[in-house]
């Protein structure tokens, strides 16, 4: 996730913005029109409905928006609504002109309908007040008040439960559904990955899951999945043969399983590079470790997250049902370290405990390791928890455990019989001021900022009404992430210059 970031000088629009007729899918709009050597002030009068006399436009305002600029982000106040506008130019406070008048219209969506799903605010918002709140499945924006102001539209292939969305440092959206997509403001597919089975093999496709980033040289990495059925189930003799999707599907008495990939594309789709898991199967402990409920654990690492640290040349990739992170040398695909849990008998563990079940790792601004842990192996009952790990900068040297901050479950009135397990999910993220933002994912994905002091700046829960007991309940959520104003005017006007 990209907070801060240096900005392009704004774009020049001559033309009309937003063009006539368009249909937006979000609230904060860029009003563009052209500029007029005579005037010193312009006042943009926007009204709810579609007219085209001044008698009723007049009724019917409901901002007014005075600027020097003939360029300007204005917050609307409906989804599902059509607006007239036109620009008043003054010189001096004396109208020199009056523009004709202009349409668009806000498109409506369940998921910010805040009758069917809202984000309420349980600590209002201290610091990062003119920050915004994105959240997976449904694709939304919120501020940080609670309000909806953006959501994917159900148009080109898109539409479903989005996970891992994040805002780029080039003012685009990446996320995945069913493939991985690269969209801007308006939902305009600007990339898309070939998904074409290159690298595992499969005629269906690379099974893209959990992770998708793109990178500063304009590249693309995500996670993949390659499908094998074990040959035998010995702790100590177990072979792997790579299938197809369709091979998984027979009952042939092998136990099938996925083992990750990580794959990178240039920006025509072109595989750069490639890292497997099944390269790395001979001579690991993988053989000795046994899943203690479901067998078919034994053949499913669960890779879910990864972090490129693109200086340093090394991948950070976390494996939730291993328990354990593995730093990857890059281009070399070298695995360099393993924390966490070791299968091995009698081999040392370097990190056991410290994490477990984990669904995010990135670095702070001062090298140290962070993850969201789950905190949940085998389901127990125990909270996650952000963590923050220092490296063994030696063989002698330990993985050790520097910060941490235990996440909380506030008073609701939960359904009957409504579990409250932390067993995926979830994400934290560091801000610029070393405090993080946080999701708890899973069934209850509650959303909040703690300070490095551990005090929290800002929370929230997603939730949902449901009909049946009229009652709202949490939202289950994957990841969420937060942008800054900024980002979202990069956001706004990067969506126009595509049209234009």
């Amino acid at each position: 996730m990209i907070f801060i970031l240096c900005l392009p000088p704004f774009l020049s629009f001559s033309q009309i913005l937003p063009a006539e007729g368009s249909a937006l899918n979000y609230r904060i709009v860029g009003f563009s029109f052209p500029s007029n050597a005579n005037s010193d002030l312009y006042k943009i009068e926007i009204a709810a409905g579609n007219y085209n006399s001044v008698d009723e436009f007049k009724g019917k305002v409901v901002k007014n928006v005075a600027t020097k600029s003939n360029k300007v982000v204005i917050e609307l106040p409906f989804f599902g609504m059509q607006y007239t506008w036109r620009i008043i130019y003054s010189d001096n406070n004396k109208v020199i002109k009056t523009s004709s008048f202009y349409h668009f219209s806000t498109l409506m969506n369940s998921r910010v309908d805040t009758s069917k799903y809202r984000l309420r605010i349980l600590h209002p918002a201290e610091q990062y007040k003119d920050s915004y709140i994105s959240e997976d499945g449904g694709g939304m924006l919120y501020d940080m008040t609670g309000r909806p102001v953006w959501f994917i539209p159900d148009t080109n292939e898109l539409g479903g439960f989005v996970s891992d969305m994040k805002f780029t440092n080039s003012g685009s959206i990446t996320f995945i559904y069913k493939n991985a997509f690269e969209i801007n403001f308006n939902g305009d597919i600007l990339w898309k990955a070939p998904n074409n089975g290159l690298i595992n093999g499969d005629t269906i496709g690379e099974y893209y899951h959990h992770e998708f980033t793109k990178l500063s040289n304009d590249h693309y990495m995500v996670l993949g999945t390659e499908l094998v059925k074990c040959q035998s189930v010995s702790s100590k003799d177990t072979s792997y043969t790579i299938i197809s999707h369709e091979k998984a599907k027979k009952d042939d008495g092998f136990k099938p399983g996925r083992l990750g990939t990580i794959i990178e594309y240039d920006p025509k789709g072109n595989v750069v590079w490639s890292w497997k898991f099944s390269d790395h199967l001979a001579g690991s402990d993988f053989d000795y470790y046994e899943a203690k409920i479901d067998s078919i654990k034994r053949y499913d690492p669960h890779d879910n997250a990864f972090y490129f640290d693109e200086k340093n040349k090394v991948i950070y990739l976390g494996f939730r049902n291993l328990n354990r992170i593995m730093k990857i040398e890059y281009p070399s695909g070298k695995i360099l370290n393993i924390y966490g849990e070791n299968f091995r008998t009698g081999a040392k563990s370097t990190g056991k405990g410290l994490f477990c079940n984990q669904h995010t790792v990135g670095l702070t601004k001062d090298g140290y390791i962070y993850i969201y842990n789950n905190n949940s192996c085998q389901l127990r009952d125990s909270m996650p928890a952000i963590v923050v790990l220092k490296e063994p900068i030696s063989d002698n040297d330990t993985f050790e455990k520097i910060w941490e901050f235990t996440c909380t479950i506030d008073t609701i009135d939960f359904p009957k019989g409504y579990p409250i397990i932390f067993g995926n999910g979830g994400n934290t993220i560091e801000l610029p001021d070393q405090s993080f933002f946080t999701d708890m994912g899973s069934l209850y994905s509650k959303e909040f900022i703690v300070s490095k002091s551990k005090k929290i700046l800002w929370s929230a829960l997603p939730e949902r009404f449901m009909e049946t007991d009229g009652k709202w309940t949490p939202n289950k959520n994957y990841r969420a992430n937060i942008i800054s104003r900024a980002v979202l005017e990069q956001l706004i006007w990067k969506a126009e210059s595509f049209k234009h």
